[in-house]
């Protein structure tokens, strides 16, 4: 994931910054425990593409 872009992108739903998670390939936001996939080296932005988080999932 380019530094630069993970700098700009913030979470559709809340605006809050995005952690990037390597090993899933996935962008999270701790506030609405959401995981939006990378696909194709492309961050899918879109709240019904996220993934909700599990409650002892950790991030």
């Amino acid at each position: 994931m380019d530094k630069k872009l993970l700098d700009i992108l913030a979470c559709p739903v809340c605006k809050q910054p995005l952690l990037y998670k390597k090993e899933s390939n996935e962008l999270i936001c701790k506030l609405d425990k959401l995981a939006y996939p990378i696909k194709d080296d492309i961050p899918v932005m879109l709240e019904e593409e996220a993934r909700r988080l599990r409650a002892d999932e950790a991030y």
